[in-house]
């Protein structure tokens, strides 16, 4: 999701979500759909948007304890993507690796 500036959020997403039914449970809720259309437009021009969100994936991937942690309780889960992030901030900031 992003608020890129404007009063309501929008969802980036490629053509496999391209669905009416999608598109109406977006704007039912106040977000503004950025799918690429099948057949009509490029997925490439959505890339801009959706790498940040590739990206931050791949951070969060890196963080073996979360791959161990996914079954169990919701609630240790999210407090540890919390933890993560924290620790993803920290390092982006600092930049350092070794903690």
């Amino acid at each position: 999701m992003d608020h890129g500036g404007g009063d309501r959020p929008s969802c980036t997403a490629t053509k496999g979500y391209d669905y009416a039914h999608l598109r109406a449970f977006l704007r039912g809720r106040g977000i503004i759909p950025r799918i690429a259309r099948r057949g009509i437009e490029s997925s490439q021009r959505l890339g801009r948007h959706r790498w940040v969100v590739e990206r931050t994936v791949a951070w969060l991937a890196g963080c073996r304890r979360l791959h161990r942690r996914y079954e169990r309780r919701a609630d240790h889960f999210g407090s540890f993507v919390a933890i993560a992030a924290a620790l993803i901030c920290y390092r982006r900031l600092t930049n350092r690796d070794d903690v």
